[in-house]
C-alpha cells in the first residue's frame, strides 16, 4: 500500500496538471476558429489579475521567511504552510496562458473575427476596487506598530491573506459573465466544454490535497490556515457544475445544430451556419 506521502505527491501533481491542461483548449479553439466569438472578453481579463494575486500570495507562502515565520507563530500545532512548489508554478502558468487568452481578443495581434469586446463596467469596477484595497491594505499595515512585523497584531502576512482573498473574490465573480453570455445567447457554441472538465477534476484534488496535508499534520488548521486554496477548489467545483449544465443540459439542442460534421462541441463551421441563416430568412 502506497504510503500517504507517496499518495499526496501524486494527487499534487494530478491536480496540478489537471488544472494547468485546463488552460488550454479555448485558446486553441479560438485558434483554429480564428474567432473569439461565444466567449466573453471579461473572463480572461480577471483571471490574469485573479491570477497575479494567487501568484503574490502562493509565492510569499512558499519562500517568504518573514511570512513563513509569522504563519508558523500564528499556528503552532501546523508550522508550515500548505503551499507546495506545484502550487507555485501552476500559478506561474496560470499567469501566462490567461494572458495569452486575453491577448486573442486583440484583432492587432492575432486577427480573429471578434466577439463582445468590452470588458465591462462591474469588471473594471471590482478589477479597480481590488488593486485599491490591496493599496490601502499594505498603507495600513506599514502604518502599524514595528512596521507590520509582529505577527499579534497587523501583519505582512494579513496583506497576504488579503491579497489571497481578492483571488478568492475573483473566482467567484470571474466566471459570471460567460455563464450569463452563454445565457444570452441560449448556446455555448465557441466555448470549449474540455477547461471545465480539467477545472472539475482540479478542484476536487486541490480539496482533497488540503484534507490530506491537514490529516498528515494532525491539525485541521491547515484548512483556515489556507482557506484561499480551500476555496478556490469549492467555488470551481460549484460553477463548473452550472457550465455542465448549460452546455449538455439547457442548450444541448443550440449546440448539435450549430457544431461542425466532424462532431467537435463548440467548433462552428461558418459557412454551413450561413447556409443555415439564409435558409430561415427565406421561410415564409
Amino acid at each position: 500500500m502506497a504510503s500517504p506521502e507517496t499518495i499526496r505527491f501524486a494527487e499534487a501533481i494530478s491536480r496540478t496538471t489537471s488544472w494547468s491542461l485546463s488552460f488550454y483548449p479555448q485558446p486553441l479553439l479560438n485558434l483554429r476558429r480564428r474567432s473569439t466569438s461565444g466567449c466573453t472578453p471579461a473572463f480572461p481579463f480577471i483571471n490574469v489579475f485573479g491570477f497575479i494575486c494567487y501568484l503574490i500570495s502562493t509565492t510569499a507562502f512558499y519562500s517568504s521567511p518573514t511570512i513563513r515565520g509569522q504563519y508558523a507563530l500564528r499556528n503552532p500545532a501546523a508550522p508550515t504552510p500548505t503551499v507546495r512548489l506545484n502550487d507555485l508554478v501552476f500559478a506561474l502558468h496560470a499567469v501566462l496562458l490567461s494572458t495569452l487568452a486575453w491577448s486573442q481578443f486583440s484583432h492587432r495581434i492575432w486577427g480573429f473575427t471578434q466577439g463582445p469586446q468590452s470588458v465591462g463596467t462591474a469588471i473594471w469596477g471590482i478589477a479597480t476596487g481590488c488593486l485599491l484595497a490591496i493599496i490601502a491594505l499594505t498603507i495600513f499595515v506599514a502604518s502599524r506598530p514595528y512596521f507590520g512585523y509582529d505577527p499579534a497584531g497587523w501583519a505582512w502576512i494579513d496583506v497576504v491573506y488579503g491579497i489571497g482573498y481578492i483571488k478568492l473574490l475573483i473566482t467567484v465573480v470571474k466566471y459570471v459573465p460567460q455563464v450569463h453570455t452563454n445565457y444570452i445567447h441560449q448556446s455555448t457554441v465557441g466555448w470549449s466544454i474540455l477547461p471545465i472538465h480539467l477545472d472539475l477534476v482540479g478542484g476536487v484534488l486541490s480539496v482533497l490535497q488540503l484534507i490530506i496535508d491537514s490529516q498528515l499534520q494532525g491539525d485541521w488548521s491547515g484548512l483556515t490556515g489556507n482557506p484561499v486554496k480551500f476555496g478556490l477548489g469549492n467555488v470551481s467545483v460549484v460553477f463548473n457544475v452550472v457550465f455542465m449544465l448549460q452546455h449538455y443540459v439547457f442548450y444541448r439542442t443550440a449546440r448539435l445544430t450549430e457544431k461542425e460534421p466532424s462532431g467537435e462541441d463548440g467548433v462552428v463551421d461558418d459557412e454551413r451556419t450561413r447556409l443555415l441563416d439564409r435558409r430561415q430568412m427565406s421561410e415564409p
